[in-house]
């Protein structure tokens, strides 16, 4: 049967359920003829993912990735297929209109960028661009979330975790490099005169 395969069938037909990637690759993938999102189980590791790292890493990390595989369904190249996965225009003129206008502006932004006296080319990378906005907007707006005053009294009595909020302000006012790159006034909340540091 193998041999009367490979002779007869392109090897896509003999073996419809194999992966792209090895499952030990630390990489995903979005098929829009599929309307689907792989993630082997390489990347499902520390330092993407963790069920014993905090919620703000690992949507930091592996929620970023799969917003990011996510958005690669409504990005240049998936947008052009259908939930089924069939190559169709599903979008409604005005829509299609207003994601393009939204897209040239990514694409002049990236335009704009310079590496090594060479400017990236924003239309070629317009996809990757999209998914990776795209993915750090849906994993940040998943992570944040609306919690009752109570919620919040109980994690300062019993959470050895600070508010999420003061977690992340709270470490980096107190890096120098922080107040350079953001321009913190020398005495602001975020650029004290006085820093702490254990190691």
């Amino acid at each position: 049967m193998f041999s009367e395969c490979r002779i007869n069938k392109p090897l896509i037909d003999c073996f419809p359920l194999r992966w792209l990637l090895p499952p030990q690759a630390l990489n995903a993938y979005y098929l829009p003829n599929k309307n689907q999102m792989v993630f082997p189980a390489g990347i499902l590791q520390p330092t993407l993912y963790d069920p014993e790292f905090p919620q703000s890493l690992n949507y930091g990390g592996i929620g970023a990735i799969i917003g990011h595989e996510l958005t690669h369904g409504y990005d240049d190249w998936g947008g052009q297929y259908d939930r089924y996965g069939n190559l169709k225009q599903w979008w409604t003129e005005e829509s299609y209109k207003k994601f393009q206008k939204k897209a040239e502006c990514i694409v002049k932004l990236y335009d704009n960028f310079t590496v090594y006296n060479q400017r990236v080319n924003g239309r070629l990378t317009l996809g990757e661009n999209i998914a990776d906005m795209g993915g750090l907007k849906l994993s940040y707006f998943n992570w944040c979330m609306k919690r009752r005053s109570q919620s919040i009294y109980l994690q300062l009595l019993t959470d050895k975790h600070a508010p999420e909020h003061y977690r992340v302000i709270g470490s980096v006012s107190q890096f120098d490099e922080f107040a350079r790159v953001f321009h913190c006034p020398k005495g602001s909340p975020m650029h004290p005169v006085d820093k702490c540091s254990v190691w």
